[in-house]
């Protein structure tokens, strides 16, 4: 974030003197406390200074890079996770490419009926099963899939940044988003690395607002 000169003045201030009322910062620059208000909410908003009440402000040590990387920290999968694409436990592998192609896909999650995650398929499970010589048609995807418990799941409160290392970790594009069902994990989302990448970038960009 792009302080103004203002700002950093008041930054520098209260680095001195503080813990410091809004007032005396406003004697200080020879403004009136309303002009100043603006500016000690952004600086608090993005992190730079704290304020107590009927105590004044004090600045955190903290420098942007800092800032940004705790807000990092408190990102969650519930903000960034985006529609499921899924297939049936029942479809054939003919379908499952079908549907990676028309969504645009890297990975498919494979539910049962009731909309419980079975299963996962990637672009090399399909590569794969096309090489051969069988019929797509005939082969079902129950067969080709990578089952639980060797799925990696997340759920919409989990930190981004642990699903992330999860992502990195073991080499997938994507999470399925999953809640507790009583007959097992029901598919709710997806996570894929473009989400994270789109939530960092957006991060960043509004820093530097």
């Amino acid at each position: 974030m792009d302080l103004s000169e203002r700002q950093e003045l008041i930054v520098d201030i209260v680095k001195e003197r503080g813990p410091i009322t809004g007032e005396n910062i406003a004697d200080e620059l020879n403004l009136t406390r309303a002009t100043l208000r603006p500016d000690l909410a952004i600086l608090t908003m993005a992190g730079f200074l704290d304020a107590r009440p009927r105590v004044g402000y004090f600045y955190t040590g903290k420098t942007g890079s800092e800032l940004l990387t705790d807000k990092i920290k408190k990102l969650s999968v519930r903000d960034y996770y985006s529609v499921p694409v899924v297939v049936n436990d029942q479809a054939h592998a003919y379908d499952a490419i079908t549907t990676m192609f028309l969504e645009d896909v890297g990975t498919l999650f494979v539910v049962d009926q009731h909309g419980i995650l079975v299963g996962v398929l990637s672009r090399k499970d399909l590569l794969r099963t096309s090489m051969g010589q069988q019929d797509l048609t005939e082969v079902p995807v129950h067969i080709i899939m990578t089952r639980l418990p060797k799925i990696k799941v997340c759920q919409k409160d989990d930190l981004l940044l642990d699903a992330s290392i999860k992502l990195i970790e073991n080499q997938i594009d994507a999470l399925p988003v999953v809640q507790e069902h009583e007959r097992g994990l029901e598919v709710i989302g997806r996570l894929t690395k473009t989400n994270i990448t789109k939530a960092f970038v957006g991060l960043v960009n509004q820093d530097r607002i």
